[in-house]
């Protein structure tokens, strides 16, 4: 695992779009997608860049880690109307290649399973972004959440629903059931970017960084995965013991190793 501290949310997203564009720029790109408020500046990188550098999405596939159950794809909020306002409408990539879990599905273990095969059918997904939760979720893997887990419904926690409530009228409107990716899913990806910023995330960085593999923090599977960065600022690096030496083996990085 890389641990990259920056020094703002604009560099994150600076480096994220370098690790996207890579990987655009080969053939038949297959990219994972995150929504959220974590994944936004790299989304802002990425149109800029899409209108001003020429970079093309044009022969991307991409999958979403997850939807909200029962919601309706119409609905403002659902992953699949969020993403599309936020990255997909504004490049080149074709929306019918943007795939997401069916939240209204009538079969909702049929569905996740149909997911998952969907992803293994295009070879894996060559670079997907996370961001992290204030316990330490990804996707919507909440703490004990399986590490071999797939892509599944789950019951969201009281904290996962009071965190994304900002996003509603009023917690009432936030569902209480997600289709998500599961952990053991997350890991075929072939590159894992793990983004945070802020102070609020610092306990849930240094649990899934330096502590240990344990369910209670999903996102410290990265620990098992042969490729994953981790970008955060200051703030979000704040409770992190081995600072430092992230910080020198960054400083000291040869300059033909990337992301």
């Amino acid at each position: 695992m890389e641990v990259v501290i920056c020094s703002s949310a604009e560099q994150i997203g600076a480096h994220v779009a370098d690790v996207y564009a890579e990987v655009l720029r080969g053939d038949d790109p297959v990219i994972g997608l995150a929504t959220g408020s974590s994944p936004l500046v790299a989304y802002g990188e990425l149109i800029r860049r899409h209108r001003e550098d020429g970079l093309s999405f044009a022969h991307a596939t991409a999958f979403l880690l997850d939807e909200y159950a029962g919601l309706a794809r119409s609905h403002p909020e659902s992953y699949h109307a969020v993403i599309r306002r936020e990255l997909v409408d504004h490049v080149d990539i074709d929306p019918a290649r943007v795939h997401s879990p069916d939240g209204e599905a009538h079969d909702l273990a049929e569905e996740c399973r149909r997911y998952d095969a969907a992803i293994e059918a295009v070879g894996g997904v060559d670079v997907q972004l996370l961001g992290i939760g204030t316990d330490g979720h990804i996707g919507f893997n909440e703490p004990m959440s399986s590490l071999s887990s797939r892509t599944r419904p789950k019951t969201l926690t009281q904290q996962t629903r009071e965190d994304n409530a900002r996003f509603f009228d009023s917690i009432d409107d936030v569902p209480h059931h997600v289709l998500t990716q599961g952990l053991g899913t997350i890991r075929t990806a072939h590159h894992l970017l793990l983004v945070a910023t802020g102070a609020g995330k610092a306990d849930a960085v240094a649990a899934a960084v330096e502590g240990p593999l344990a369910a209670r923090c999903p996102a410290s599977i990265l620990q098992l995965h042969p490729h994953a960065t981790v970008f955060v600022d200051e703030a979000a690096a704040s409770g992190l013991e081995y600072a430092d030496y992230y910080r020198y083996a960054y400083a000291h990085k040869p300059a033909w190793q990337t992301f």
